[in-house]
């Protein structure tokens, strides 16, 4: 017997939140019934799909075999989802963005706010996480990475160049010594990232400057804007986020610069659903803009 395509789409939603709990909150429905269903479908196929532990439900083999066949019934259902409402109309449906947390906090709500206000019939959800995404479990449908990754099938298209610069608030540089060339930072308070959670070596600045010791860290790029903006120290910052830093300034500009990159990775199947590949243009092209025009104005 074959299984059905709902039955199919409670089992992904089970997979990646590895729970019945948080499977039926993804999908508006009782764990109880999300649990009947996957016994079901288990029923069906004649295997079982997960393996149940004290950390949750993990995918049996047979699940893991499942896995990527449910993954192409539901592309399938997007894509026939997307034909059907048309290619001139507007965006529908739901789509969710996974991106590091300066890029989430400081560029992308004002990308997103213009295409949502454009498809109003679109939900866009912003995943805001210093770590790595798993594409694969749906945690995001598309993710904004800072390095582009070289496994897996993904599609990799680089979006745009972006700079960083050391930066403290005015307040902060007139109450302690001047600084005049790097070496002079030793004698300063650093705000950095907190270096056992950079979980990507892009995002290792500090290093280059040949600085050893954070005297304040964070995971989070918004702390650290904060922390600076508070005169509690000297950072490297984005220069999209610098029109957020008040009263503050770039420190050593001559001596230090940075250049990074913001790369969209998604699935190489997805790149066929009609809705993602126009949801994912718009964003290159808003991002590109939004990141021009916030350096710019620093």
């Amino acid at each position: 017997m074959m299984p059905h395509w709902d039955d199919l789409r409670i089992f992904l939603a089970v997979a990646r939140a590895e729970s019945l709990s948080g499977a039926g909150r993804a999908l508006r429905i009782d764990p109880a019934t999300v649990g009947r269903r996957v016994a079901r479908l288990e029923e069906t196929l004649g295997a079982p799909l997960f393996a149940k532990s004290p950390l949750g439900y993990a995918l049996s083999e047979a699940g893991a075999r499942l896995m990527p066949h449910a993954i192409r019934a539901e592309q399938a259902m997007e894509a026939a989802a997307g034909d059907m409402a048309g290619q001139a109309g507007g965006l529908s449906g739901q789509i969710r963005v996974g991106a590091p947390d300066g890029c989430a906090n400081f560029v992308l709500p004002q990308v997103c706010a213009g295409i949502a206000a454009e498809n109003p019939d679109l939900d866009i959800q912003i995943v805001a996480l210093p770590r790595v995404f798993n594409l694969t479990r749906r945690e995001a449908d598309m993710v904004i990475a800072v390095s582009p990754p070289t496994a897996g099938r993904l599609s990799v298209q680089k979006i745009a160049d972006y700079h960083l610069h050391l930066a403290a608030s005015r307040v902060y540089l007139r109450a302690h010594p001047p600084i005049v060339k790097l070496e002079d930072l030793r004698d300063h308070r650093i705000v950095g990232y907190i270096p056992d959670m950079i979980f990507d070596r892009e995002l290792d600045y500090l290093s280059e400057a040949g600085i050893a010791r954070v005297h304040l860290a964070s995971n989070s790029v918004s702390v650290q804007l904060n922390l600076v903006a508070r005169g509690a120290g000297i950072g490297v910052l984005h220069d999209f986020s610098l029109p957020w830093l008040r009263r503050g300034q770039r420190v050593l500009a001559d001596q230090f610069s940075l250049t990074r990159s913001f790369y969209l990775v998604r699935h190489a199947d997805d790149r066929r659903l009609e809705r993602q590949t126009r949801f994912a243009a718009a964003l290159v092209e808003g991002l590109r803009a939004e990141v021009a025009r916030l350096e710019g104005a620093t």
